[in-house]
């Protein structure tokens, strides 16, 4: 409880941004003008009524702005600070109510004011009493953190409310302005309520920074204690350098990749992510694991050849001698190089080596069957061209990350293939073989054929980013050259970006070229036999290649030269035979045993493939080159076969489709082709292709199956000569197909010599070996009654039952 009596006239002592709460006692510097005035004035005052203290106002003065309410205050003593300067000490006696200005003796200002009258209840309630324990405590807390201990005894003895709650006027922490609300405060108990909350705020910071301080000391203390520790680690390891004669410094690592940063001749961009990367080395830890990524990248980087390149040969006469000499055949390939070559020296003449950033490299796709020396031929490009060859195998990568490489955070990150490849080839602008394309796999890793599409494109892999290097790499010098089997296996995209270039096999001609120049020697040196001591003729070679071996490739050649000379070896070790010795074609039955593949011409015509009705011989393309197709038919049994058409030899989709065309054309045009229809609507018809376990699909068998169908009505034989291939349609016409020259080269290969083909693939005929033409008798046709005419034989010749099936 508070109530306002007693009027009083004071001279006014304003305090600047400082508040004294009764009880105080607090001395005062009287050089102050506003200060000495009031004391003066007091002292005149006390003279006139006889006061035996001087009294003075004391009033807060915020920003030149008076508080409501003063303090009454009594002048104790005048005399010197302890700084030497003239003070007044002063005690605050009680809050007085400021009222309005008055005159009065001196230059002071002087106010009229009510004291204010405080009552406390007694006893004290129990809330009350409750308030003043908390405030002691939480005064005793904070005076014991200061170390204040005969403060703390003095806070103790209060008792009284007010005295209590004016106590806090010593408080330090306390602002201006929450000094003047307590000031303002009348009443005792809201006071201490005022008073005991600021001081618990004050104690929870103070809580929160001394946690705080306490967490930053112990970290101060562990990186000195680090210090130390490194420190004498470092000198424990030169110690240890000294002691093994080493005089290189660990300390010194990062200054060494700084220097060799700076003394590698990098582009502008690298050298500058390459000093951001030393940068970071020099502010790790050597414990740090980011140490040794940044070391490894370093070392990647500075291993790189930015800046090297090989000059290219630019004799293009050379060049083709060179792959002349190293391969046989594969005219279309050893003539794109060439070109190749001569635009990039026209390019050179004329300075234009590099246009728009991007420099002349290429990017070729070979494909072709196994064996036909794709692999073998990058090595020879880059030997024309004068450049480094580098290899990567493809077959079986699934993983994008093998491409375009890691990202760093990654423990083991490396580069992807075509970095490593770069780098294992030294220069800037090698020949890179991408070895087995079309056997790219995809799964939940990503998809390694879509990473390669910028790498293979002209217009992009000058800016190649690396995942793991996060640089740019130019990658427009290089000449890619990719490899495949089969080329729908390709995708379209990445097909889009490369320029295509078949390889079709070989003839037999060019085979025992091959066997002869390059086969042979190379086998001869791994048997430990001299080119003097055993000699494979021609004959041989031919009778190996035509007989032993069927195949677009040379692989199987080899291997069966590989065989002949193994079994020369032996015998002579056994002493069973002489050398020197020459290897015929009669010495091959006694070496390696029998043929495996013998022309059907070759053979008794009894035991012929088409020595029965129903029997026609097409023409494939596989995944291993051109390949001869049989194709067998039959009719059921009306009594026990039903009726219809049944397929077997794992056909695809649109085989059976052309299965079902050519019986419809047959039923339908059966008059006209003079043949008996009505086996053909009350009998079953089976259609069979040998070596079931292979699956076959394509439209090309089209024309082989409606003359097995015909021959089988018909009751004449297919020639055994005769070989075909093309689409066939509901009206008969024979319409385009692909893989001509494949096709005619196992033709050729299997002894055919006569070859019905499309009309329209007439053109692709020029694409076919001179020297194999000259052996097929190719007619291009348009209707499939010519196909009937060339291919069975007169009816006077096949007086044979139609087979029936079982």
């Amino acid at each position: 409880m508070a109530s306002t009596s007693t009027p009083l006239t004071l001279p006014v002592l304003p305090l600047d941004d400082e508040v004294v709460l009764p009880g105080m006692v607090v001395p005062l510097d009287l050089n102050d003008t506003d200060v000495r005035a009031a004391v003066e004035a007091a002292q005149a005052a006390a003279r006139s009524s006889g006061d035996s203290k001087p009294k003075v106002l004391l009033v807060p003065r915020i920003d030149g702005t008076y508080a409501n309410t003063g303090v009454l205050g009594t002048v104790e003593q005048v005399g010197r600070l302890a700084d030497g300067d003239p003070g007044a000490l002063i005690r605050g006696r009680g809050r007085v109510r400021i009222g309005a200005g008055t005159t009065g003796p001196g230059a002071a200002l002087w106010v009229e004011g009510l004291t204010v009258e405080e009552t406390v209840p007694d006893p004290l309630p129990g809330s009350v009493t409750e308030l003043v324990k908390e405030y002691k405590a939480l005064a005793t807390n904070w005076l014991k953190k200061r170390g204040a201990w005969q403060v703390v005894d003095r806070v103790q003895q209060i008792d009284d409310v007010s005295q209590l709650a004016d106590n806090s006027g010593y408080s330090p922490f306390l602002s201006t302005e929450q000094k003047v609300e307590l000031l303002e405060t009348a009443d005792p108990v809201a006071r201490l309520k005022l008073a005991t909350a600021q001081l618990r705020e004050h104690l929870a910071e103070q809580d929160v920074a001394e946690t705080i301080a306490k967490d930053v000391q112990e970290g101060v203390d562990k990186q000195q204690r680090e210090f130390l520790l490194r420190r004498q680690l470092d000198a424990v390891r030169k110690e240890l350098r000294e002691l093994n004669g080493d005089s290189k410094d660990a300390g010194e690592e990062s200054d060494d990749y700084r220097a060799r940063v700076e003394a590698a001749d990098l582009p502008e961009k690298v050298r500058e992510a390459a000093l951001k990367e030393v940068e970071k080395l020099e502010r790790s830890s050597d414990q740090s694991p980011e140490g040794s990524w940044i070391r490894t990248w370093l070392d990647t980087v500075l291993e790189l050849p930015w800046n090297e390149r090989t000059e290219d040969q630019y004799d293009i006469q050379g060049a083709q001698s060179v792959l002349d000499a190293e391969h046989s055949g594969l005219q279309d390939v050893k003539e794109r190089i060439t070109e190749y070559l001569a635009v990039r020296k026209r390019r050179a003449d004329r300075g234009l080596g590099v246009v728009g950033g991007r420099r002349g490299g290429a990017v070729l796709a070979l494909v072709g069957p196994p064996g036909v020396g794709k692999t073998s031929l990058g090595e020879s490009v880059a030997h024309a061209m004068g450049r480094k060859f580098v290899r990567v195998a493809l077959g079986g990568v699934r993983d994008e990350a093998e491409i375009r490489g890691h990202r760093r955070t990654y423990v083991g990150a490396l580069p992807g293939r075509i970095v490593r490849a770069i780098k294992e080839a030294g220069s800037m602008n090698p020949v890179v073989l991408l070895d087995e394309i079309d056997k790219v796999g995809s799964d939940f890793r990503g998809d390694p054929a879509a990473a390669l599409l910028e790498v293979l494109d002209p217009a992009q892999n000058h800016t190649f980013r690396d995942h793991y290097l996060e640089v740019e790499l130019d990658l427009s010098d290089v000449v890619f050259l990719a490899t495949a089997n089969v080329l729908e296996a390709i995708p379209e995209a990445l097909l889009d970006r490369m320029e295509l270039v078949r390889l079709d096999g070989y003839t037999e001609d060019e085979k025992v070229v091959i066997a002869r120049d390059h086969l042979v020697p190379r086998q001869l040196d791994r048997a430990g036999l001299g080119k003097d001591e055993v000699v494979i003729g021609e004959d041989a070679l031919r009778r190996l290649a035509g007989e032993y071996t069927r195949e677009a490739g040379v692989r199987n050649l080899e291997r069966a030269v590989t065989r002949v000379l193994r079994k020369v070896a032996a015998q002579h070790e056994l002493g069973e035979r002489e050398l020197p010795f020459t290897v015929t074609a009669d010495d091959l039955r006694a070496l390696v045993g029998r043929p495996h593949h013998v022309p059907e011409s070759a053979q008794d015509p009894a035991e012929r493939r088409t020595a029965v009705p129903g029997v026609a011989t097409g023409l494939a393309v596989t995944g291993a080159g051109g390949d001869v197709l049989f194709v067998e038919a039959s009719l059921a049994d009306p009594e026990t076969g039903a009726a219809g058409l049944t397929l077997t030899g794992q056909l695809g989709d649109v085989m059976k489709e052309s299965a079902q065309i050519a019986l419809s054309f047959l039923r339908s045009h059966g008059a006209e082709l003079e043949l008996p229809v009505a086996d053909l609507k009350e009998r079953g018809v089976h259609i069979h292709f040998p070596a079931g376990a292979v699956p076959k699909d394509g439209p090309s068998a089209g024309v082989t199956m409606t003359t097995a169908l015909a021959s089988l009505l018909s009751g004449r034989l297919v020639r055994t000569d005769v070989a075909m291939t093309g689409e066939v349609s509901l009206t008969g016409r024979v319409l385009p197909i692909g893989g001509v020259k494949q096709k005619l080269l196992a033709a050729h290969r299997a002894g055919i010599t006569t070859v019905i083909i499309p009309k329209r693939n007439e053109a692709d005929l020029d694409d076919v070996p001179a020297e194999v033409l000259e052996k097929l008798d190719v007619h291009p046709v348009t209707d499939v009654r010519q196909v009937l005419e060339l291919a069975l034989a007169p009816a006077a010749v096949a007086d044979v039952e139609v087979p029936v099936a079982a």
